[in-house]
């Protein structure tokens, strides 16, 4: 019988289009053929959970993952983020805020980076006491902002429209400040371009078929026009809120399912410390082509991943330990409270019998910066 390390390249590669990304890792640290073969491997990945990134160690200052799947934490120097503040993932990659109100978008497990220009509507801001001097006026005064509190209002999102590592004329888009107006910027570009908006808040941006959509608040949908002066153009019909008598809408999410544009509305209610607190969602499918829309009242099967992260689907046949209609959610915080800040809404809902249940340990709940956020590993 041969000796493992000497299997040929092909039999190796097929077997680590089994494994997640732990158990690659692993496979790579056998011998130095099995090492090369993880290194070129040219299967896609195993289907996997989402990890979720979570805060800064505050001794060590590596990056604190979780892996789903495992029920695990990982903790990765990954020099780069060091103090930053994670405001978007996408296709495996990461958008940090540094402190000069700049960031980058870097791939935490290749370490592959690109810099960003500073975010538009704070270019000026160059240290915390003239950030924090720009606040509106209309702010509660001695409540001692630091910059980490004013960090997540920087950046409320931000998405890819391709992987950089497999096309490198890429566009990213955020939305950004109080009213999280969308921007977007291209490899080459020297700063950000702002889209033209009309007057309300933006909740969430999507790349699907060709085009950038964006949902505001009553669930209008809008287009991303590129043409000489980049504006939002309305689309489809104002869909009802679809909510419950007690609740009240909270976020809107955009994601592409298999082929089809959902909006996905969160909804809840403020607890006595006015928190607001997530007591389940509806699937809406826009039909833009007709000016109507269908309400899911499940999913096929699969789960949903929604956050600051592009939104993602998993078939949960393929995955063990992924709950077969199930919603996985992080929120954060939008006080600016010291009381408040940090406390991040996060669980997974059922659709099939309408409950909500943990996927992770209470003491996320605590203060903190960083708000949890999803990422598909994307080492390859």
């Amino acid at each position: 019988m041969a000796a493992w390390s000497d299997l040929t390249f092909d039999v190796l590669e097929h077997i680590t289009s089994f494994l997640p990304l732990p158990d690659h890792y692993r496979f790579g640290a056998v011998c130095r053929n099995w090492r090369s073969v993880s290194k070129q491997r040219q299967h896609p990945p195993a289907p996997q959970l989402p990890w979720l990134v979570l805060e800064d160690d505050k001794q060590t200052r590596n990056r604190k993952f979780y892996s789903l799947s495992e029920a695990k934490h990982y903790s990765l120097d990954i020099p780069e983020l060091h103090g930053r503040y994670i405001c978007g993932s996408s296709h495996g990659w990461l958008f940090a805020v540094d402190l000069k109100i700049t960031g980058i978008l870097i791939n935490p497990f290749t370490r592959e980076c690109y810099e960003l220009p500073p975010f538009p509507g704070y270019n000026e801001y160059t240290n915390v006491t003239t950030l924090i001097d720009k606040l509106p006026s209309d702010y509660e005064e001695g409540f001692g902002y630091t910059f980490e509190q004013m960090q997540p209002r920087i950046v409320f999102k931000a998405i890819l429209s391709h992987d950089p590592k497999e096309r490198s004329d890429f566009t990213a888009m955020i939305l950004f400040g109080e009213m999280h107006e969308s921007a977007f910027w291209r490899p080459g570009d020297s700063s950000w371009t702002v889209i033209d908006r009309p007057d309300c808040s933006m909740d969430d941006i999507l790349y699907f078929k060709g085009n950038f959509y964006v949902v505001a608040a009553m669930n209008l949908l809008y287009v991303v026009d590129f043409e000489r002066e980049p504006k939002l153009i309305e689309v489809g019909l104002e869909i009802p809120a679809q909510i419950s008598v007690e609740g009240c809408g909270l976020q809107r999410y955009l994601i592409d399912f298999n082929g089809h544009m959902l909006l996905i509305e969160r909804y809840g209610h403020s607890d006595e410390n006015d928190k607001s607190i997530t007591d389940g969602f509806i699937v809406i499918e826009p039909k833009l082509d007709h000016n109507c829309y269908n309400i899911w009242h499940d999913i096929d099967g699969y789960a949903l991943f929604l956050g600051r992260n592009v939104c993602m689907h998993i078939d949960s046949c393929h995955v063990p330990k992924c709950k077969k209609n199930g919603i996985y959610f992080t929120h954060p915080t939008q006080s600016l409270s010291p009381v408040e800040f940090g406390f991040h809404d996060l669980g997974v809902f059922d659709m099939t019998n309408k409950t909500m249940d943990t996927f992770y340990s209470d003491e996320v709940l605590f203060p903190r910066v960083d708000s949890p956020v999803w990422i598909t590993p994307n080492p390859w």
